[in-house]
């Protein structure tokens, strides 16, 4: 059966990677590894934070030989996406440079999104510069989401995780009673 996974390319997980993908992480690993901003989650997977914001690198495969560097950003999470938040998110990407904020319905999730081509042609300089403009708009627009429509940011997210993990752990470790 087609999916669109399929048709993107999508592969899973026991599949190698093609040269370009390589390639592309490679690129990707050299650009920023002197970054305390920067980690490596698996093969294909990075992620840099700015600020109270994350931005996930992902390099996606494209047909047999080709990569691509998708880099998205979850803004907010649990938000009430109705008619004017959709409004002001399509009034804002017409106003980007690149990159489009996007939203998850089934998530009630803001995103910032961005692609660019991988492989061989993929340079440094247009690495860095995609990655740290989709960090400063979503470092910026994460804050202002949440101001005015609710919900949370990603390291809101993340920080009440590991306070639910930590208290899962030892929770009487944390009792401040006499």
């Amino acid at each position: 059966m087609d999916t669109i996974g399929t048709r993107l390319g999508a592969r899973d997980n026991n599949d190698a990677m093609n040269p370009a993908e390589v390639a592309t992480a490679l690129l990707i690993e050299r650009t920023l590894h002197n970054s305390p901003a920067y980690r490596k989650v698996d093969e294909t997977l990075y992620v840099i934070k700015q600020g109270s914001a994350y931005v996930m690198i992902n390099v996606v495969p494209w047909g047999d030989n080709r990569a691509m560097v998708r880099c998205t950003a979850q803004l907010v999470k649990g938000v009430d996406v109705d008619g004017p938040l959709a409004k002001q998110l399509l009034e804002l990407n017409g106003h980007l440079r690149f990159g489009a904020f996007a939203v998850d319905f089934a998530e009630h999730t803001v995103l910032f999104t961005h692609t660019i081509l991988g492989g061989t042609t993929l340079d440094p300089e247009e690495l860095f510069a995609t990655l740290r403009d989709v960090a400063l708009i979503a470092d910026e627009y994460d804050d202002k989401l949440m101001k005015k429509y609710g919900g949370q940011r990603m390291i809101d997210l993340l920080e009440e995780a590991a306070m639910e993990r930590i208290m899962e752990k030892d929770p009487d470790s944390f009792q401040f009673d006499d």
